[in-house]
């Protein structure tokens, strides 16, 4: 089944157009088109960021000095150089100048666990690493070169400009980004720069980017949705404002950011938005400049809009909804979301793929589904990645040749997602075929997390399973099969997994029981496994021990055990030790506000989420004020 796309399919002369002059279709990569921004915007403002301010020049000038740095340590044509980098302007400069040497990135978030990012390393092959002073540590004792991004032959005006024109083609790699691997391990997908400018080719029709935008670097370099946000800002003249991380947490402090900057162009999971949206509803300063929404990363519901839409209408800003996955490089489809949409039920609308691109929906036995049946998204086009990184054998199983019914064999992605072809046009997204799971955007594959568990000596089955705890607070719990006492064992596998795996990937609850349940055919039960409920069954809680609570402090730990589900809250507990995740730790938050009459910043926990941290900016904020409470 193809697709019904009502866009303008570029004619090869216009796809080869960019910026007023044409270019070789070996010239269109990233590296090209940025340097044709530079040139046409040198003294706009490129990048915004707490440590930096750079214009297109002086991001043009500082990447191009990194770049020869890379080329001098061993860097270049069909290498992989991976970027440790904090949210700054050095990001971008460490992107550019990786791309501008030849090479490909491999962006490393550096609030993952060392094990996890020296893993990374090691597992790209990664020749050189970028980082900084501050977090070169973590990737001491690689064995590889590490370049600083702080040092001053990158800073400063001084340096040779390196030679790098002609390194690099369309077909070139740009990027690995590591996904959840359901075999226990991360896997690695390959994207070139091809695949990254026809993006920004179909969908300038649609979105009409231009020098005028202002966005927003919200996600980590380590999650695809960032690719989005980089180069459609960088490739049209526009300006990035990298997002703080507390700025991110705190959507008062982002709407803020928001509406100080003149954001123009703002992308999201519809779970941040939907905390978003309720910050503006509280808010007396409209987002004026804010023209376009895109939402991707995890299913969207239309009827969560309803506040925001019956405030702002759908026209200004435009919200738009767009499916898509790393493999396919960020995006696939585009459905613009109106007010009609809001009654709308069962499947999450994600339109028609983009003009390249084309949808199969197909039944267990790869034929053809029925339109208004469901079947198995196999993704066709110019937006596929080149493949999984030394990963020959899931290679073969996921980017699969299709025989199509006029009898052509063409390369697909199976993507396991269950979507449906709509009686209205476009197509709805079901579900997955699988165990995969949409955490805060991030996909996450159960069996890596499983095989963390299964580690420990005591331990001899493990089950991971998504619960939502409501208000789309999805949380991830584990369900472990051993003779131990859960007071013990819980704890040891929390502390497994936070040396192991990102914070998204970390279960909120160990439900430690003496066997699983099966079903007939020796699999686990998964329906028969008991809710992750404190009162009747033991969760993952740390010690409480220590002094006796004040006033204040057992009134939060109160909301702290409601909203996590726990038992017992210590003074000096850590809210993700817990069991929290970004999510709950706003409606925690706010409801701490609502209960003392207060309105702290979320900000008051950058440095440590305790009962005993927080009932002091409590009572300090009571003490100046007569609130009731």
């Amino acid at each position: 089944m193809t697709a019904r796309a009502p866009f303008h399919v570029l004619s090869a002369a216009e796809s080869t157009r960019m910026d007023g002059r044409y270019m070789e279709l070996g010239e269109r990569t990233l590296v090209a088109l940025f340097k044709s921004a530079a040139a046409r915007f040198s003294n706009r403002v490129a990048v915004t960021a707490d440590d930096d301010e750079l214009t297109y020049h002086e991001l043009n000038r500082r990447s191009d000095l990194l770049a020869g740095r890379l080329r001098a340590a061993g860097a270049g044509p069909g290498t992989l150089v991976a970027l440790l980098a904090p949210r700054s302007a050095r990001l971008l400069i460490g992107v550019l100048g990786i791309l501008k040497a030849g090479a490909a990135y491999v962006p490393v978030d550096p609030s993952y666990p060392q094990e996890r990012i020296a893993w990374t390393v090691k597992d790209s092959g990664a020749s050189v690493i970028v980082s900084t002073s501050e977090l070169a540590e973590a990737v001491s004792g690689q064995g590889t070169d590490v370049v600083l991004l702080d040092h001053p032959a990158t800073e400063s005006a001084d340096g040779t400009k390196p030679s790098v024109e002609g390194t690099t083609t369309a077909d070139s790699l740009a990027y690995v980004i590591y996904t959840s691997g359901s075999t226990g391990v991360p896997k690695g997908v390959q994207v070139e720069h091809r695949n990254v400018v026809r993006l920004f080719d179909v969908t300038r029709e649609q979105f009409s980017f231009d020098e005028h935008d202002v966005w927003t670097l919200f996600h980590s370099a380590a999650f695809d949705f960032s690719v989005w946000e980089i180069w459609g800002a960088l490739l049209f003249g526009g300006r990035l404002v990298v997002v703080p991380l507390e700025t991110a947490r705190s959507p008062e402090a982002l709407h803020e950011l928001l509406r100080s900057e003149r954001v123009t162009v703002l992308n999201q999971t519809p779970s941040a938005f939907g905390r978003l949206a309720a910050a503006d509803a509280r808010s007396a300063e409209c987002l004026s400049s804010l023209r376009i929404v895109v939402f991707g990363g995890e299913r969207l519901e239309p009827t969560a809009l309803r506040d925001w839409i019956e405030r702002h209408g759908d026209e200004h800003p435009r919200l738009v909804n767009m499916y898509g996955i790393t493999e396919a490089t960020v995006h696939a489809s585009y459905r613009p979301l109106t007010a009609s949409d809001l009654d709308t039920h069962g499947v999450s609308p994600i339109g028609d793929p983009l003009p390249d691109l084309i949808f199969h929906v197909l039944g267990d036995d790869t034929q053809p589904m029925a339109e208004g049946v469901p079947g198995e998204l196999y993704l066709e086009g110019a937006g596929l990645a080149r493949g999984y990184l030394g990963r020959p054998d899931l290679n073969k199983e996921r980017f699969v040749d299709h025989i199509a019914s006029d009898g052509t064999v063409r390369r697909c992605y199976r993507t396991g997602d269950r979507v449906v072809a709509l009686s209205q046009g476009g197509y709805g997204y079901v579900g997955r075929t699988d165990d995969q799971m949409k955490i805060r955007g991030y996909r996450v594959e159960p069996g890596e997390i499983e095989a963390v568990l299964v580690r420990h000596a005591d331990v001899s089955t493990a089950v991971v399973l998504p619960h939502d705890y409501g208000g789309g607070d999805v949380r991830v719990v584990a369900y472990v099969g051993s003779g131990a006492q859960a007071e013990t064992l819980a704890p040891e596998l929390g502390a497994a997994a936070a040396a192991t795996l990102p914070s998204h990937m970390r279960p909120s609850a160990y439900m430690v029981l003496p066997q699983l349940p099966l079903t007939l055919n020796g699999k686990v039960d998964k329906e028969r496994l008991p809710a992750p409920v404190a009162a009747t069954t033991p969760v993952h809680v740390v010690a409480v021990d220590g002094p006796e609570l004040t006033g204040t402090e057992r009134r939060i730990a109160g909301i702290w055990q409601s909203v996590l589900d726990v038992p017992a809250v210590g003074s000096d507990t850590d809210f993700f030790d817990l069991g929290g995740t970004s999510l709950s730790l706003l409606r925690m938050f706010g409801q701490v506000n609502e209960a003392f009459r207060t309105e702290l910043e979320i900000t008051v926990l950058i440095d440590g989420a305790t009962v005993g941290s927080l009932a002091r900016h409590v009572d300090s904020a009571l003490s100046t004020s007569t609130p009731t409470v």
